[in-house]
């Protein structure tokens, strides 16, 4: 790992992803977990301060990345809620089958080598009757700004480390089995061709 990828980057994607509308949209879904919740992408922390420590009994922070958990310090002391941090990818989750009760993944999926086996493992480890909560940026439904997510895509991965500005978020849930049982989408900030966003809630699809 470089210089860059070391340093800079993750302080870089730390602000980004501080901006106050995706803060709301953080707090959309975060605030609403339950039980023991498996955070995946729990990078930096930015969503440790939304979480309700009535409704949460523990957190599960899924990451490999040591210096993302590093600037999560300071987010960390301030947690009421215990946290264990699981170093590892999440194409497969070293948690047993129908152990945890929420699963929340914001601004993560973009990165993912392999989302649609991420999503998969999300679903398996979720327990019968548990919720998948959400916030993604994807893929733009205008065809002009489509054109720039796949002009900047290159040089977007490079800076923002693997980062997909348009990856088509309802159609991986689908794909992965699951279910939006509320979806919200729309522009949240600027530039547009990373602010196109998703957020909801997911359940298994059953019928898969």
């Amino acid at each position: 790992m470089g210089f860059y990828d070391r340093h800079i980057m993750p302080r870089l994607i730390d602000l980004l992803c501080s901006d106050s509308n995706i803060a709301k949209q953080r707090h959309c879904v975060v605030s609403r977990t339950e039980g023991t919740v498996l955070e995946v992408g729990i990078g930096s922390g930015l969503n440790l301060p939304f979480y309700d420590p009535d409704r949460v009994e523990r957190i599960i922070g899924l990451d490999p990345n040591d210096e993302f958990w590093h600037l999560a310090a300071d987010r960390r002391r301030e947690l009421e809620i215990p946290l264990d941090r699981l170093p590892l990818s999440s194409e497969r989750i070293p948690i047993e089958t129908d152990s945890v009760d929420s699963v929340l993944v914001t601004y993560t999926l973009c990165t993912i080598p392999d989302p649609i086996a991420a999503l998969r493992e999300m679903r398996r480890v979720l327990r019968p009757g548990g919720r998948l909560y959400f916030a993604e940026h994807g893929e733009a439904p205008d065809a002009q700004v489509r054109k720039w997510q796949r002009r900047l895509d290159p040089l977007w991965k490079k800076l923002a480390g693997g980062c997909h500005s348009g990856r088509p978020i309802p159609a991986m849930l689908h794909g992965a089995g699951w279910n939006p049982v509320e979806i919200e989408e729309g522009y949240v900030s600027y530039p547009k061709f990373l602010s196109y966003e998703y957020w909801g809630i997911a359940v298994p699809d059953r019928s898969t």
